[in-house]
């Protein structure tokens, strides 16, 4: 049975929940409803200001099919939320040598890191004038068959 709290209400339920000054900026305004609901998604794999705001792990795929959208419409949101300032990639993914995948790592740049206040680059954000979008190189650059 799940704990209760003097009014009775569950006191172990996951809550998320997004402030009304993130979704007044323009760049919220600017993002498509997929990139709207993928940052909705990766806010909820938060696990509090201590743990992993830097470490937060949300592949494609795992977007795709929570959203309910395909992994390269997923891949377009992941994408639109970097350009606006929403999120900063850590880490990218990489294919292990034992065939492990690893996802890539993200920032809220909502949220505070550790021992540092919240960059908040979606503030700073203007139509025409997107971010750096951080995306994995080709194996294949030139296109060819090797």
């Amino acid at each position: 049975m799940a704990k209760r709290d003097a009014r009775g209400r569950k006191t172990n339920e996951h809550v998320t929940y997004i402030k009304r000054s993130v979704l007044s900026t323009d760049a919220w305004r600017a993002l498509s409803p997929k990139a709207q609901s993928i940052y909705v998604w990766l806010k909820f794999e938060w696990k509090g200001t201590k743990y992993n705001n830097g470490r937060i792990k949300l592949s494609c795929r795992q977007a795709a099919k929570c959203v309910g959208i395909g992994a390269n419409a997923a891949m377009t949101g992941f994408h639109e939320l970097q350009a606006k300032g929403f999120i900063i990639v850590t880490k990218l993914g990489a294919l292990g040598v034992e065939g492990e995948a690893r996802g890539p790592s993200y920032e809220l740049t909502e949220l505070p890191l550790m021992n540092a206040a919240p960059k908040a680059l979606f503030i700073k954000w203007k139509p025409g004038s997107d971010f750096e979008v951080r995306r994995h190189k080709s194996n294949n650059p030139k296109g060819k068959k090797s």
